[in-house]
C-alpha cells in the first residue's frame, strides 16, 4: 500500500517517527490546541503507539502529513470504527495557521476522503468537531460530509459543556 497520495497543490504521507516534534508542536499550537478533542495523542508516547498500529494495520489506521510544495503543512488521521461495515472514522486535521484560507484542508480532506472509499474499500465515513468549532464545520460541509446529528452539551472543554456535530459521507455520495 502506497503512503502517499496526491491532491490538487499538496501530498499526503503517511507520517513517520520523524514527524513526531512537528504534530507536538502544532497540535500545542494555541490556535489549534483549543479545537482538538480532549483525548488527542498529545504526547510522543501516544503517538508512538498510533504510528506502531497504522504500520502494522495501514487499511484500518492512518497519520498524514499534509505537505505543500516539500514543507508540512499539517496532519490528518483516520482510523476503523467498524471493520464488518466498513467505517472509518476522520480526526485530528491540523493545518499551520498560515496555511489557512487556501482550501488546502479542503483538498487534503477530499484527498484522504477519495482514497479511504475508492482504494481502501470504506463504505462510510464519519467526523465529529465540537459544536463551537464554526470553522470545522463549514469545512466539513465543503468536502461534502452530511450533518447527522448533535450530541448535545456532550464534551467538557475549556470550562464549559460543548456541543459534539456528527458527519457522515458515503460512498454513494462520491458516486452521484
Amino acid at each position: 500500500m502506497s503512503g502517499r497520495i496526491d491532491g490538487e497543490g499538496l501530498t499526503l504521507r503517511r507520517a513517520t517517527a520523524g514527524d513526531i516534534p512537528f504534530m507536538l508542536e502544532l497540535a500545542g499550537h494555541e490556535d489549534v490546541e483549543p479545537f482538538m478533542a480532549a483525548v488527542s495523542a498529545k504526547d510522543e508516547e501516544a503517538l508512538r503507539e498510533e504510528l506502531r498500529r497504522a504500520e502494522e494495520e495501514p487499511e484500518h489506521y492512518g497519520r498524514f502529513i499534509v505537505e505543500v510544495a516539500g514543507e508540512r503543512a499539517g496532519v490528518m488521521a483516520f482510523g476503523v470504527r467498524n471493520r464488518r461495515s466498513r467505517i472509518a472514522h476522520l480526526y485530528a486535521l491540523m493545518l499551520r495557521p498560515e496555511y489557512r484560507g487556501r482550501g488546502l484542508a479542503d483538498e487534503a480532506a477530499r484527498a484522504l476522503v477519495r482514497h479511504l472509499v475508492f482504494d481502501l474499500g470504506y463504505h462510510r465515513l464519519e467526523l465529529e468537531c465540537y459544536g463551537f468549532n464554526e470553522r470545522a464545520i463549514r469545512h466539513a460541509e465543503r468536502v461534502g460530509y452530511v450533518r447527522e446529528g448533535v450530541r448535545r452539551k456532550a464534551y467538557w472543554r475549556h470550562g464549559a459543556w460543548a456541543d459534539g456535530v456528527l458527519f457522515g459521507l458515503l460512498r454513494e455520495d462520491l458516486e452521484e
